[in-house]
């Protein structure tokens, strides 16, 4: 290797960032002490954005697109090292990619009941789960309030302070969507988009962006879910009148069942009851389908009391209006 090759290997020519994982957030370029060359190409790929830093400094930031590095794209470096127009020699700064895709299937849950207010119930503690996909929607926000100057950051670091904020303000959100805590089992979809809206102002001061918020469960306290299940069987039950006469024919059975003895008879004496009970039921309806076939009227001419329905009096003859 002549001189000229042996200066020109100190310099940093090409900078680019190809992401071998699904988590990264963070890839500090590794420049190994050398000095990035003015006019070195800079490649930023979709979903990538390229921060320039000097000396700590953030400087110029890059979207996706492929760069030739000079005065004229990188003016607030320029500034910050007084260079004057034209510079052309090596320079020494830290470029950071931060990747902006979605970072989905994010898992969140309530390690301990959340409390909240229920117009109906009153306070009940319940607990949830489900998923959530962020992005970094700023990143000189980002780098300056979570990342700070380490090498690189995966999804891990930044998840825990993201899925603590979400929890805390998940009571809240449940609470001001006033859906009561009968109907969440229905309403699972309504309740996801209202806490996305309520929670996403809570990580734009990280420099994120909450793209999707989603409840799978919610686990309610016993006495509600007992609520829920009257609820649902009052549905299944539809007709009362039917339903009493089905409950009195399972207590009938239950009573001949009870084997011997005043038992017995006491079965026996309250079945017969619950028989008569059910009886006069089945007989109403009846009674009420015949009343309308059993109304009659009198002949205008002979006074004699015919059906309602007959064309002739039977009596004397008489055609009826």
């Amino acid at each position: 290797m002549n001189l000229f090759n042996a200066l020109t290997s100190q310099f940093i020519n090409v900078i680019e960032w190809k992401d071998p994982s699904s988590d990264v957030m963070v890839h500090r370029f590794d420049t190994n002490g050398h000095e990035i060359m003015m006019g070195a190409q800079l490649t930023v790929r979709e979903s990538q954005v390229a921060v320039m830093v000097n000396e700590g400094k953030i400087a110029d930031v890059f979207n996706p697109g492929r760069y030739t590095l000079s005065t004229q794209n990188m003016p607030i470096m320029t500034a910050l090292q007084s260079w004057k127009y034209g510079f052309n020699s090596p320079f020494k700064a830290e470029v950071y990619f931060i990747n902006t895709r979605q970072f989905l299937d994010q898992k969140w849950g309530t390690s301990s009941p959340v409390m909240m207010r229920d117009a109906e119930f009153g306070m009940i503690r319940l607990r949830a789960y489900g998923i959530y996909a962020f992005r970094v929607s700023n990143p000189t926000v980002f780098l300056k309030e979570v990342f700070g100057t380490a090498a690189y950051m995966t999804t891990e670091g930044v998840a825990g302070q993201v899925k603590r904020t979400l929890v805390s303000g998940l009571s809240d959100a449940i609470a001001q969507s006033k859906i009561p805590a009968l109907d969440m089992a229905a309403n699972y979809d309504e309740l996801s988009q209202y806490a996305l809206q309520s929670l996403a102002p809570r990580v734009e001061g990280l420099g994120l962006k909450l793209e999707s918020f989603v409840i799978e469960n919610i686990s309610l306290p016993e006495e509600v879910e007992k609520a829920i299940d009257q609820r649902t069987s009052m549905g299944v039950v539809g007709n009362m009148n039917q339903f009493t006469q089905y409950q009195t024919a399972q207590a009938i059975r239950d009573a001949a069942n009870n084997p011997g003895g005043a038992g017995a008879m006491a079965g026996l004496g309250m079945g017969a009851a619950m028989a008569q009970v059910m009886q006069n039921a089945a007989q109403q309806p009846a009674a009420a389908a015949e009343a309308p076939a059993a109304e009659t009227k009198f002949c205008p001419e002979c006074g004699t009391k015919i059906p309602r329905s007959a064309k002739f009096c039977p009596e004397c003859g008489t055609k009826q209006g």
